[in-house]
Protein backbone atom coordinates (compact mmCIF):
# COMPACT_ATOMS: atom_id res chain seq x y z
CA UNK A 1 0.00 0.00 0.00
CA UNK A 2 1.52 3.06 -0.56
CA UNK A 3 2.08 5.54 2.07
CA UNK A 4 1.14 8.62 0.13
CA UNK A 5 -2.34 7.33 2.03
CA UNK A 6 -2.15 8.91 5.63
CA UNK A 7 -2.57 6.70 8.29
CA UNK A 8 -5.12 7.26 10.77
CA UNK A 9 -5.12 10.43 12.72
CA UNK A 10 -2.33 11.55 10.70
CA UNK A 11 -2.94 14.94 9.10
CA UNK A 12 -0.06 15.67 6.84
CA UNK A 13 1.17 12.22 4.76
CA UNK A 14 4.96 11.51 4.78
CA UNK A 15 5.36 12.39 1.65
CA UNK A 16 3.97 15.36 1.74
CA UNK A 17 5.79 16.43 4.80
CA UNK A 18 9.04 15.99 2.96
CA UNK A 19 8.15 16.83 -0.43
CA UNK A 20 8.50 20.86 -0.31
CA UNK A 21 12.45 19.96 0.03
CA UNK A 22 12.78 17.67 -2.55
CA UNK A 23 10.83 19.89 -5.34
CA UNK A 24 12.96 23.03 -3.84
CA UNK A 25 16.29 20.94 -4.69
CA UNK A 26 14.54 19.86 -8.21
CA UNK A 27 13.40 23.57 -9.04
CA UNK A 28 16.94 24.97 -8.36
CA UNK A 29 18.91 22.69 -10.22
CA UNK A 30 16.80 23.21 -12.87
CA UNK A 31 16.42 26.89 -12.31
CA UNK A 32 20.22 26.67 -13.21
CA UNK A 33 19.86 25.74 -16.57
CA UNK A 34 17.22 27.71 -17.87
CA UNK A 35 18.08 31.21 -15.71
CA UNK A 36 21.55 31.43 -17.67
CA UNK A 37 19.77 30.66 -20.69
CA UNK A 38 18.86 34.30 -21.28
CA UNK A 39 21.97 35.78 -20.00
CA UNK A 40 23.99 33.84 -21.72
CA UNK A 41 25.00 36.39 -24.39
CA UNK A 42 25.55 38.76 -21.80
CA UNK A 43 27.92 35.88 -19.66
CA UNK A 44 29.66 34.91 -22.70
CA UNK A 45 30.12 38.56 -23.74
CA UNK A 46 31.66 40.26 -20.87
CA UNK A 47 33.81 37.60 -20.69
CA UNK A 48 34.85 37.57 -24.84
CA UNK A 49 34.10 34.09 -25.19
CA UNK A 50 32.93 33.04 -28.57
CA UNK A 51 30.00 31.24 -30.27
CA UNK A 52 31.27 27.77 -29.86
CA UNK A 53 32.34 28.53 -26.23
CA UNK A 54 28.39 29.91 -25.65
CA UNK A 55 27.14 26.39 -27.00
CA UNK A 56 29.64 25.19 -24.10
CA UNK A 57 28.63 26.48 -21.03
CA UNK A 58 25.63 24.85 -21.31
CA UNK A 59 26.67 21.48 -22.62
CA UNK A 60 29.15 20.75 -20.45
CA UNK A 61 26.70 21.08 -17.62
CA UNK A 62 24.90 18.95 -19.30
CA UNK A 63 27.94 16.24 -20.57
CA UNK A 64 28.71 15.75 -16.75
CA UNK A 65 24.58 15.62 -15.80
CA UNK A 66 24.48 12.78 -18.66
CA UNK A 67 27.41 10.96 -18.02
CA UNK A 68 26.72 10.39 -14.05
CA UNK A 69 23.27 10.24 -14.15
CA UNK A 70 23.37 6.41 -14.57
CA UNK A 71 26.02 6.12 -11.69
CA UNK A 72 23.72 8.16 -9.68
CA UNK A 73 21.25 6.04 -10.17
CA UNK A 74 22.46 2.76 -9.61
CA UNK A 75 23.99 4.09 -6.36
CA UNK A 76 20.46 4.82 -5.63
CA UNK A 77 19.97 0.82 -5.74
CA UNK A 78 22.94 0.37 -3.38
CA UNK A 79 23.56 3.22 -0.71
CA UNK A 80 21.19 5.35 1.45
CA UNK A 81 19.23 7.57 -0.95
CA UNK A 82 18.73 10.77 1.19
CA UNK A 83 22.76 10.59 2.29
CA UNK A 84 23.30 10.83 -1.48
CA UNK A 85 20.73 13.29 -2.21
CA UNK A 86 22.25 15.48 0.40
CA UNK A 87 25.63 15.17 -0.78
CA UNK A 88 24.62 16.02 -4.40
CA UNK A 89 23.61 19.32 -2.82
CA UNK A 90 26.70 19.79 -1.19
CA UNK A 91 28.09 19.52 -4.67
CA UNK A 92 25.68 21.21 -6.02
CA UNK A 93 26.34 24.88 -3.45
CA UNK A 94 29.98 24.28 -3.96
CA UNK A 95 29.83 24.49 -7.61
CA UNK A 96 27.18 27.36 -8.04
CA UNK A 97 29.67 29.40 -5.89
CA UNK A 98 32.45 28.45 -8.25
CA UNK A 99 30.53 29.86 -11.24
CA UNK A 100 29.78 33.02 -9.51
CA UNK A 101 33.53 33.74 -9.34
CA UNK A 102 34.46 32.60 -12.50
CA UNK A 103 36.90 35.42 -14.49
CA UNK A 104 36.83 33.59 -18.09
CA UNK A 105 34.88 30.98 -20.32
CA UNK A 106 37.46 28.48 -19.48
CA UNK A 107 36.99 28.46 -15.81
CA UNK A 108 33.10 28.88 -16.15
CA UNK A 109 32.53 25.56 -18.43
CA UNK A 110 34.81 23.87 -15.89
CA UNK A 111 32.75 25.01 -12.78
CA UNK A 112 29.92 24.07 -14.96
CA UNK A 113 30.71 21.06 -15.61
CA UNK A 114 30.98 20.32 -11.67
CA UNK A 115 27.79 21.38 -11.63
CA UNK A 116 26.64 19.27 -13.72
CA UNK A 117 27.55 16.13 -11.11
CA UNK A 118 24.92 17.65 -8.79
CA UNK A 119 22.02 18.51 -11.39
CA UNK A 120 22.84 14.54 -12.38
CA UNK A 121 22.47 13.51 -9.39
CA UNK A 122 19.01 15.44 -8.20
CA UNK A 123 17.25 14.90 -11.25
CA UNK A 124 17.15 11.14 -10.58
CA UNK A 125 17.59 11.01 -6.70
CA UNK A 126 14.55 12.86 -5.91
CA UNK A 127 12.40 10.77 -8.83
CA UNK A 128 13.54 7.98 -7.32
CA UNK A 129 12.68 9.05 -4.03
CA UNK A 130 9.55 9.83 -4.53
CA UNK A 131 9.08 6.65 -6.92
CA UNK A 132 9.97 4.44 -3.87
CA UNK A 133 7.24 6.23 -1.72
CA UNK A 134 4.01 5.55 -3.96
CA UNK A 135 3.23 2.92 -6.38
CA UNK A 136 2.69 3.97 -10.18
CA UNK A 137 -0.38 4.55 -10.54
CA UNK A 138 -0.77 7.32 -7.94
CA UNK A 139 2.81 8.54 -9.03
CA UNK A 140 1.04 10.02 -12.14
CA UNK A 141 0.18 12.67 -9.89
CA UNK A 142 3.46 13.45 -8.17
CA UNK A 143 4.93 13.58 -11.78
CA UNK A 144 2.64 16.31 -12.45
CA UNK A 145 3.64 18.21 -9.55
CA UNK A 146 7.55 16.94 -10.97
CA UNK A 147 6.34 18.28 -13.87
CA UNK A 148 4.75 21.34 -13.06
CA UNK A 149 7.62 22.65 -10.64
CA UNK A 150 10.31 22.20 -13.60
CA UNK A 151 8.20 24.63 -15.78
CA UNK A 152 7.82 27.19 -12.77
CA UNK A 153 11.66 26.59 -12.73
CA UNK A 154 11.74 26.82 -16.61
CA UNK A 155 9.66 29.73 -16.72
CA UNK A 156 11.14 31.83 -13.81
CA UNK A 157 14.10 31.14 -15.07
CA UNK A 158 15.14 33.17 -17.96
CA UNK A 159 12.48 36.06 -15.90
CA UNK A 160 14.71 36.17 -12.99
CA UNK A 161 18.05 35.32 -15.27
CA UNK A 162 16.93 38.54 -17.24
CA UNK A 163 16.04 40.57 -14.44
CA UNK A 164 19.33 39.71 -12.69
CA UNK A 165 21.11 40.45 -15.74
CA UNK A 166 19.81 43.71 -16.43
CA UNK A 167 19.87 45.11 -12.59
CA UNK A 168 23.61 46.43 -12.67
CA UNK A 169 24.09 46.46 -8.45
CA UNK A 170 23.56 42.57 -8.84
CA UNK A 171 24.89 41.27 -12.53
CA UNK A 172 25.03 38.07 -14.24
CA UNK A 173 27.48 36.49 -11.49
CA UNK A 174 24.23 36.57 -9.26
CA UNK A 175 22.76 33.92 -11.53
CA UNK A 176 24.48 31.46 -9.90
CA UNK A 177 24.46 32.21 -6.59
CA UNK A 178 20.85 32.94 -6.05
CA UNK A 179 20.33 29.39 -5.43
CA UNK A 180 22.64 28.78 -3.09
CA UNK A 181 20.22 29.70 0.19
CA UNK A 182 17.50 27.85 -1.10
CA UNK A 183 19.06 24.50 -1.31
CA UNK A 184 20.58 25.26 2.45
CA UNK A 185 17.05 25.14 3.69
CA UNK A 186 16.13 21.87 0.98
CA UNK A 187 19.06 20.14 2.86
CA UNK A 188 17.63 20.87 6.24
CA UNK A 189 14.11 19.96 5.20
CA UNK A 190 14.66 16.99 4.24
CA UNK A 191 16.78 15.94 6.78
CA UNK A 192 14.07 16.76 9.31
CA UNK A 193 11.29 15.27 7.67
CA UNK A 194 12.68 12.51 5.13
CA UNK A 195 13.09 9.07 6.87
CA UNK A 196 13.86 5.78 4.32
CA UNK A 197 14.93 2.82 5.11
CA UNK A 198 18.00 2.70 2.85
CA UNK A 199 20.97 1.06 3.79
CA UNK A 200 24.18 -0.09 2.21
CA UNK A 201 24.47 -3.91 1.57
CA UNK A 202 27.46 -5.27 2.12
CA UNK A 203 28.01 -7.12 -1.16
CA UNK A 204 27.35 -3.89 -3.21
CA UNK A 205 29.52 -3.39 -6.26
CA UNK A 206 29.55 0.09 -8.27
CA UNK A 207 30.46 -0.50 -11.59
CA UNK A 208 32.86 1.73 -12.21
CA UNK A 209 34.70 0.80 -15.35
CA UNK A 210 31.66 0.69 -17.42
CA UNK A 211 31.06 3.80 -15.70
CA UNK A 212 33.90 5.29 -17.04
CA UNK A 213 33.36 3.90 -20.65
CA UNK A 214 30.17 5.16 -21.05
CA UNK A 215 30.92 9.02 -20.10
CA UNK A 216 34.33 8.62 -21.86
CA UNK A 217 32.27 6.99 -25.41
CA UNK A 218 29.71 10.01 -24.67
CA UNK A 219 32.45 12.79 -24.31
CA UNK A 220 33.94 11.91 -27.57
CA UNK A 221 30.86 11.39 -29.68
CA UNK A 222 29.77 15.28 -28.50
CA UNK A 223 33.03 16.38 -28.48
CA UNK A 224 33.01 14.93 -32.53
CA UNK A 225 29.45 16.71 -33.16
CA UNK A 226 30.41 20.03 -31.94
CA UNK A 227 33.75 20.22 -33.95
CA UNK A 228 33.08 18.64 -37.34
CA UNK A 229 32.49 20.26 -40.40
CA UNK A 230 34.22 24.22 -38.65
CA UNK A 231 37.17 22.46 -37.04
CA UNK A 232 37.91 19.44 -39.38
CA UNK A 233 36.04 17.80 -42.17
CA UNK A 234 33.42 15.49 -41.88
CA UNK A 235 35.24 13.32 -43.93
CA UNK A 236 38.93 13.38 -42.42
CA UNK A 237 41.35 11.59 -40.01
CA UNK A 238 40.29 13.69 -37.26
CA UNK A 239 36.56 12.92 -37.66
CA UNK A 240 37.36 8.82 -38.60
CA UNK A 241 39.53 8.48 -35.59
CA UNK A 242 36.79 10.02 -32.97
CA UNK A 243 34.08 8.16 -34.55
CA UNK A 244 36.25 4.81 -34.25
CA UNK A 245 36.99 5.89 -30.80
CA UNK A 246 33.30 6.19 -29.31
CA UNK A 247 32.17 3.35 -31.50
CA UNK A 248 35.32 1.53 -29.63
CA UNK A 249 34.67 2.91 -25.97
CA UNK A 250 30.91 2.19 -26.42
CA UNK A 251 31.11 -1.50 -27.80
CA UNK A 252 33.45 -1.99 -24.46
CA UNK A 253 31.14 -0.25 -22.40
CA UNK A 254 28.13 -3.24 -23.51
CA UNK A 255 30.81 -5.39 -23.41
CA UNK A 256 31.72 -4.28 -19.25
CA UNK A 257 27.65 -4.00 -18.64
CA UNK A 258 26.52 -7.42 -20.25
CA UNK A 259 29.59 -9.21 -17.54
CA UNK A 260 29.45 -7.61 -14.53
CA UNK A 261 26.90 -8.39 -11.40
CA UNK A 262 25.71 -5.36 -10.78
CA UNK A 263 25.77 -2.92 -14.23
CA UNK A 264 25.53 0.91 -14.15
CA UNK A 265 22.45 0.57 -16.71
CA UNK A 266 21.56 -2.91 -16.79
CA UNK A 267 21.30 -4.53 -20.55
CA UNK A 268 17.95 -6.33 -19.31
CA UNK A 269 16.42 -2.81 -19.01
CA UNK A 270 17.15 -1.56 -21.64
CA UNK A 271 16.44 -3.73 -23.98
CA UNK A 272 12.32 -4.37 -22.90
CA UNK A 273 10.45 -3.10 -25.25
CA UNK A 274 8.56 -0.94 -22.92
CA UNK A 275 12.21 0.92 -22.00
CA UNK A 276 13.72 0.91 -25.45
CA UNK A 277 10.36 2.74 -26.80
CA UNK A 278 10.54 5.12 -24.13
CA UNK A 279 14.05 5.86 -24.31
CA UNK A 280 14.15 7.01 -27.90
CA UNK A 281 11.03 9.14 -27.32
CA UNK A 282 12.98 10.32 -24.33
CA UNK A 283 16.13 10.99 -26.39
CA UNK A 284 13.56 13.67 -28.83
CA UNK A 285 12.00 15.21 -25.51
CA UNK A 286 15.19 16.24 -24.00
CA UNK A 287 16.77 17.59 -27.03
CA UNK A 288 13.34 19.75 -26.71
CA UNK A 289 13.86 20.63 -23.55
CA UNK A 290 16.89 21.95 -23.79
CA UNK A 291 17.72 22.95 -26.55
CA UNK A 292 14.37 25.03 -26.93
CA UNK A 293 15.45 27.37 -23.62
CA UNK A 294 18.71 27.74 -24.73
CA UNK A 295 18.43 28.76 -28.43
CA UNK A 296 15.04 30.52 -28.15
CA UNK A 297 16.63 33.10 -25.65
CA UNK A 298 19.84 33.79 -27.99
CA UNK A 299 17.33 34.36 -30.60
CA UNK A 300 14.85 37.20 -29.29
CA UNK A 301 18.40 38.66 -27.61
CA UNK A 302 20.97 38.36 -30.72
CA UNK A 303 17.83 38.31 -33.77
CA UNK A 304 15.21 40.62 -32.31
CA UNK A 305 17.21 43.08 -30.11
CA UNK A 306 15.82 42.29 -26.97
CA UNK A 307 17.13 43.07 -23.73
CA UNK A 308 17.39 39.75 -21.09
CA UNK A 309 14.49 40.50 -19.01
CA UNK A 310 12.26 40.90 -22.43
CA UNK A 311 13.67 37.61 -23.89
CA UNK A 312 12.84 36.13 -20.67
CA UNK A 313 8.98 37.37 -20.73
CA UNK A 314 9.09 36.54 -24.35
CA UNK A 315 10.06 32.57 -23.66
CA UNK A 316 7.11 32.42 -21.30
CA UNK A 317 4.61 30.24 -23.59
CA UNK A 318 7.10 27.45 -24.09
CA UNK A 319 6.86 26.59 -20.45
CA UNK A 320 3.21 28.10 -19.91
CA UNK A 321 2.67 24.89 -22.44
CA UNK A 322 5.01 22.76 -20.24
CA UNK A 323 3.04 23.84 -16.60
CA UNK A 324 -0.54 23.13 -18.29
CA UNK A 325 0.25 20.03 -20.27
CA UNK A 326 2.16 18.18 -16.96
CA UNK A 327 -0.20 19.08 -14.14
CA UNK A 328 -3.37 18.04 -16.47
CA UNK A 329 -1.89 15.03 -18.02
CA UNK A 330 -0.51 14.18 -14.54
CA UNK A 331 -4.15 14.10 -12.72
CA UNK A 332 -5.65 12.00 -15.90
CA UNK A 333 -3.22 9.66 -15.74
CA UNK A 334 -3.54 9.02 -12.20
CA UNK A 335 -7.64 8.50 -12.87
CA UNK A 336 -7.48 6.01 -15.60
CA UNK A 337 -3.86 4.54 -15.12
CA UNK A 338 -3.52 4.74 -18.64
CA UNK A 339 -0.31 6.70 -20.39
CA UNK A 340 0.34 6.29 -24.25
CA UNK A 341 -2.41 8.33 -25.65
CA UNK A 342 -0.59 10.85 -23.52
CA UNK A 343 2.44 10.75 -24.61
CA UNK A 344 1.73 10.36 -28.08
CA UNK A 345 -0.43 13.41 -28.17
CA UNK A 346 2.50 14.73 -26.72
CA UNK A 347 5.13 13.73 -29.59
CA UNK A 348 2.89 15.12 -32.07
CA UNK A 349 2.16 18.55 -30.29
CA UNK A 350 6.14 18.55 -29.96
CA UNK A 351 6.60 17.97 -33.63
CA UNK A 352 3.66 20.39 -34.47
CA UNK A 353 5.90 23.02 -32.05
CA UNK A 354 8.63 22.38 -34.25
CA UNK A 355 7.67 22.85 -37.43
CA UNK A 356 6.13 26.26 -36.73
CA UNK A 357 9.06 27.57 -35.50
CA UNK A 358 11.08 26.05 -38.00
CA UNK A 359 9.70 29.01 -40.49
CA UNK A 360 11.22 31.96 -38.23
CA UNK A 361 13.63 34.05 -38.81
CA UNK A 362 14.40 38.37 -37.73
CA UNK A 363 11.57 39.53 -39.18
CA UNK A 364 8.68 36.59 -38.19
CA UNK A 365 5.84 37.58 -36.11
CA UNK A 366 5.76 37.41 -32.36
CA UNK A 367 2.32 35.93 -32.44
CA UNK A 368 3.12 32.79 -34.59
CA UNK A 369 6.63 32.18 -32.55
CA UNK A 370 5.02 31.83 -29.39
CA UNK A 371 1.81 29.36 -30.69
CA UNK A 372 5.06 27.71 -31.48
CA UNK A 373 6.58 27.60 -28.39
CA UNK A 374 3.10 26.67 -26.80
CA UNK A 375 2.98 23.44 -28.89
CA UNK A 376 6.43 22.72 -28.08
CA UNK A 377 5.97 23.39 -24.44
CA UNK A 378 2.33 21.06 -24.24
CA UNK A 379 4.52 18.53 -26.17
CA UNK A 380 7.29 18.47 -23.65
CA UNK A 381 4.90 18.84 -20.70
CA UNK A 382 2.68 15.69 -21.50
CA UNK A 383 5.35 13.40 -23.04
CA UNK A 384 8.12 14.22 -20.32
CA UNK A 385 7.50 12.65 -17.06
CA UNK A 386 5.03 9.46 -18.38
CA UNK A 387 7.90 8.20 -20.57
CA UNK A 388 9.16 7.86 -16.95
CA UNK A 389 6.24 6.25 -15.49
CA UNK A 390 6.25 3.51 -18.69
CA UNK A 391 9.67 2.86 -17.63
CA UNK A 392 9.45 2.55 -13.66
CA UNK A 393 5.95 0.64 -13.86
CA UNK A 394 7.79 -2.32 -15.61
CA UNK A 395 10.37 -2.68 -13.25
CA UNK A 396 10.41 -4.19 -9.53
CA UNK A 397 11.42 -1.88 -6.48
CA UNK A 398 15.01 -3.06 -6.29
CA UNK A 399 16.23 -1.66 -9.89
CA UNK A 400 13.92 1.58 -9.71
CA UNK A 401 17.16 3.29 -9.01
CA UNK A 402 18.77 1.88 -11.95
CA UNK A 403 15.68 2.40 -14.59
CA UNK A 404 15.22 5.84 -13.52
CA UNK A 405 18.68 6.56 -14.29
CA UNK A 406 18.87 4.92 -17.46
CA UNK A 407 15.88 6.77 -19.20
CA UNK A 408 17.47 9.92 -17.28
CA UNK A 409 20.43 9.46 -18.68
CA UNK A 410 19.16 8.54 -22.37
CA UNK A 411 16.86 12.07 -22.17
CA UNK A 412 19.87 13.95 -20.86
CA UNK A 413 22.03 12.81 -23.69
CA UNK A 414 18.94 13.45 -26.32
CA UNK A 415 19.36 16.68 -24.82
CA UNK A 416 23.17 17.03 -24.75
CA UNK A 417 23.57 15.51 -28.22
CA UNK A 418 20.47 18.28 -29.43
CA UNK A 419 22.17 21.44 -27.99
CA UNK A 420 26.04 20.06 -29.74
CA UNK A 421 24.06 19.32 -32.78
CA UNK A 422 21.46 22.38 -32.83
CA UNK A 423 24.68 24.50 -31.51
CA UNK A 424 27.33 23.42 -34.37
CA UNK A 425 24.88 23.85 -37.28
CA UNK A 426 23.76 27.71 -35.67
CA UNK A 427 27.23 28.57 -35.63
CA UNK A 428 27.71 27.09 -39.00
CA UNK A 429 25.45 28.81 -40.34
CA UNK A 430 25.50 32.05 -38.35
CA UNK A 431 29.15 31.98 -39.77
CA UNK A 432 28.27 31.68 -43.07
CA UNK A 433 25.40 34.42 -43.49
CA UNK A 434 27.91 37.10 -41.80
CA UNK A 435 30.86 35.98 -44.31
CA UNK A 436 28.08 36.39 -47.34
CA UNK A 437 26.38 39.44 -45.66
CA UNK A 438 29.89 41.04 -45.30
CA UNK A 439 30.79 39.86 -49.17
CA UNK A 440 27.40 41.10 -49.91
CA UNK A 441 28.07 44.67 -48.45
CA UNK A 442 31.58 44.75 -50.25
CA UNK A 443 33.20 45.04 -46.79
CA UNK A 444 36.36 43.62 -45.32
CA UNK A 445 35.99 40.60 -42.56
CA UNK A 446 38.94 42.33 -41.20
CA UNK A 447 36.25 45.48 -40.57
CA UNK A 448 34.12 43.30 -38.55
CA UNK A 449 36.34 43.23 -35.36
CA UNK A 450 34.58 41.10 -32.91
CA UNK A 451 32.05 39.64 -34.79
CA UNK A 452 33.62 36.26 -33.72
CA UNK A 453 32.24 36.87 -30.22
CA UNK A 454 28.43 37.59 -28.84
CA UNK A 455 29.50 41.14 -27.81
CA UNK A 456 27.17 43.44 -29.61
CA UNK A 457 28.05 46.38 -28.26
CA UNK A 458 31.45 46.04 -29.36
CA UNK A 459 30.44 45.86 -32.93
CA UNK A 460 30.11 48.76 -35.59
CA UNK A 461 26.53 49.29 -36.32
CA UNK A 462 26.16 47.59 -40.07
CA UNK A 463 28.15 44.66 -38.57
CA UNK A 464 25.40 44.20 -35.95
CA UNK A 465 22.72 44.34 -38.60
CA UNK A 466 24.23 41.28 -40.27
CA UNK A 467 25.35 39.66 -36.81
CA UNK A 468 21.39 39.76 -36.37
CA UNK A 469 20.24 38.62 -39.73
CA UNK A 470 22.54 35.72 -39.12
CA UNK A 471 21.37 34.58 -36.28
CA UNK A 472 17.88 35.14 -37.21
CA UNK A 473 17.65 32.92 -40.43
CA UNK A 474 19.80 30.33 -38.74
CA UNK A 475 17.67 29.82 -35.62
CA UNK A 476 14.67 28.16 -38.14
CA UNK A 477 17.15 26.03 -39.43
CA UNK A 478 17.62 24.47 -36.32
CA UNK A 479 14.61 23.99 -35.22
CA UNK A 480 14.00 22.63 -38.86
CA UNK A 481 16.52 20.06 -37.90
CA UNK A 482 14.62 19.16 -34.55
CA UNK A 483 11.17 18.64 -36.35
CA UNK A 484 12.77 15.98 -37.84
CA UNK A 485 14.36 13.94 -34.46
CA UNK A 486 10.88 14.67 -33.40
CA UNK A 487 9.03 13.06 -36.39
CA UNK A 488 11.34 9.95 -35.59
CA UNK A 489 10.71 10.15 -31.78
CA UNK A 490 6.38 10.40 -32.62
CA UNK A 491 7.04 7.15 -35.26
CA UNK A 492 8.87 5.36 -32.37
CA UNK A 493 6.48 6.37 -29.20
CA UNK A 494 3.77 4.98 -31.61
CA UNK A 495 4.79 1.44 -30.75
CA UNK A 496 4.32 1.82 -27.41
CA UNK A 497 2.72 -0.78 -25.61
CA UNK A 498 -0.70 0.10 -23.92
CA UNK A 499 0.37 -0.53 -20.58
CA UNK A 500 -1.59 0.32 -17.49
CA UNK A 501 -0.25 1.52 -14.49
CA UNK A 502 0.18 -0.95 -11.52
CA UNK A 503 -1.01 0.41 -7.97
CA UNK A 504 0.96 -1.83 -6.11
CA UNK A 505 5.19 -0.08 -4.79
CA UNK A 506 6.37 -3.76 -6.39
CA UNK A 507 6.01 -5.80 -9.03
CA UNK A 508 3.67 -8.59 -7.83
CA UNK A 509 6.81 -11.28 -8.68
CA UNK A 510 9.89 -9.38 -7.91
CA UNK A 511 10.15 -11.38 -4.61
CA UNK A 512 10.43 -14.71 -7.08
CA UNK A 513 12.90 -13.14 -9.65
Amino acid sequence: MSTARPAPGTRTPPIMRSLSGLLTVLGVTMLSGTIVSVALPQIVGSLNGTQSQYTWVVTATLLASTASTPIWGKLADLFDKKRLLQLSIVLFVVSSLLCGLAQSTEQLIAFRAVQGLGMGASQVLVQVIIASLVSPKERGRFNGYIGAIMAVATVGGPLIGGAITDISWLGWRWCFLIGVPFLVIAFVVIERTLHLSDTRRPDTRVDYAGAMLIAAGVSLLLLWVTFVGDDFAWISWPSGAMVAGTVVLLGLAVLVESRVPQPVIPLHLVVRRETAIAILASAAVGMAMFGGAVFLGQYFQLARGYSPIQAGLLTAPLMLGVLVSSTVSGRMVSRSGRVKSYVVTGMVALTAGFAVLSTIDETTSLYLVAAGMVLMGAGVGMSMQNLVLVVQNSVPLSELGAASGSITFFRSLGGTVGVSVLGAVLAHRVGTGITDGLTEARVDASAAAGSATLNLDAMPPFVRTIVESAYGSATGDIFLVAAGIAVAGLLVSLLLPRVRLRDSLDLPAAATD
